[in-house]
């Protein structure tokens, strides 16, 4: 009787949603507003919650030296200043002038680009008839092609104009988190009896270890890739190594697709450099890959996420078709959040005592 009790709840509680997301679309005029100033306020605090999980350790580090929350967290500013300084004093200027040689050397990877298309016109007859139809149909819309990258790039230059703006207030929103961050739960649940509190309590544990382990460990082992990518590309004399290093450290931020993408400018570059560059930069990415996979990853995350490559395949492709870039971005923690809670309300409606839960 208990259980078809749950079973009635559950299914209430679903019709409920539904119900209330039917509710917001169909009065969508009122929450527009709402979502826009939620937009507006998103890259700011998206920022500023990243340098929180990576920095609070660092705090929580200094109170146990019994030094005040306020001096620790200034103290992490000036060490988030410090890290800046040295990243804009050491690394920005050969970044800068390998990007700048990069650029002027873009006419001349045209050029060879030129002569490639020249020789497949002089040889078509060697050439299978399908890959024929394929240049020819990527020959014929490269001017189509041309206008929605331009159209890009002009959308991209907005845009980053606006992220400019969000980013000077992360600082203040990074602060007052590192500040009252502990008040968060005990507000929050203060509205619920003792032992849904202490339910609720634990579920925000959960994903707060959740969050951390995926913040953490996802730019740490980007940071490692980066690393290991430098010293390899260095090795073989590759052209730009810092440039392509840091290039391949932010795209690795994506999960699983981040990787592919990384290596493919280095790819670029190699051809035009000495074509036995790109079995020499395979061979470092899958040695890159393989330190990361076995060694890095495990130590790092964990098992925290427990996400099937599969998985996160399938989350990447369907966010990337909903929400572009940034759904391909946070569809796995946002995904592993979503796990997380249904995991806790799962694993509590399984108990004998369902008192526990929150519903």
């Amino acid at each position: 009787m208990v259980q078809h009790k749950r079973w009635f709840q559950t299914l209430v509680t679903f019709i409920l949603i539904f119900l209330l997301i039917l509710l917001i679309s169909a009065t969508d005029f009122i929450f527009d507003p709402i979502f826009k100033y939620v937009g507006a306020v998103a890259i700011p605090i998206i920022g500023a919650g990243v340098l929180y999980y990576l920095t609070r350790p660092v705090m929580h580090l200094l109170e146990k030296y019994k030094i005040n929350r306020i001096i620790s967290i200034i103290i992490v500013f000036l060490l988030l200043i410090l890290f800046g300084y040295l990243a804009v004093t050491y690394i920005a200027p050969i970044a800068q002038k390998q990007v700048s040689k990069l650029v002027e050397s873009i006419p001349e990877m045209v050029d060879g680009v030129q002569e490639l298309i020249m020789y497949w016109q002089a040889n078509q007859e060697n050439i299978p008839e399908e890959v024929n139809k394929t240049i020819n149909n990527i020959t014929s819309n490269l001017q189509t092609y041309i206008e929605s990258a331009m159209s890009f790039l002009f959308g991209f230059v907005g845009e980053l104009i606006s992220f400019v703006f969000a980013i000077v207030l992360i600082p203040f929103f990074l602060f007052f988190m590192l500040k009252d961050g502990d008040k968060f739960v005990p507000f929050v649940t203060q509205i619920f009896e003792e032992k849904k509190a202490a339910n609720f309590r634990k579920l925000l544990h959960k994903i707060d270890e959740t969050l951390t382990s995926y913040i953490q460990g996802q730019l740490i082992v980007s940071l490692c890739i980066g690393v290991l990518l430098y010293i390899g590309y260095t090795i073989i004399d590759l052209e730009y190594a810092m440039t392509l290093a840091l290039f391949a450290m932010l795209v690795n931020v994506i999960p699983f697709i981040g990787p592919f993408l990384a290596v493919i400018p280095a790819l670029i570059v190699g051809v035009f450099q000495d074509p036995i560059m790109v079995v020499w930069i395979g061979i470092i990415m899958l040695v890159a890959q393989q330190l990361e996979g076995n060694l890095v990853s495990p130590n790092v995350m964990g098992r925290a996420l427990r996400l099937h490559p599969l998985t996160v395949i399938t989350l990447i492709l369907a966010a990337g078709s909903i929400a572009g870039f940034l759904g391909i971005l946070f569809a796995v923690p946002f995904y592993a959040i979503v796990k997380t809670i249904i995991v806790h309300f799962y694993e509590t409606y399984s108990k004998k005592n369902g008192d526990d839960v929150l519903i």
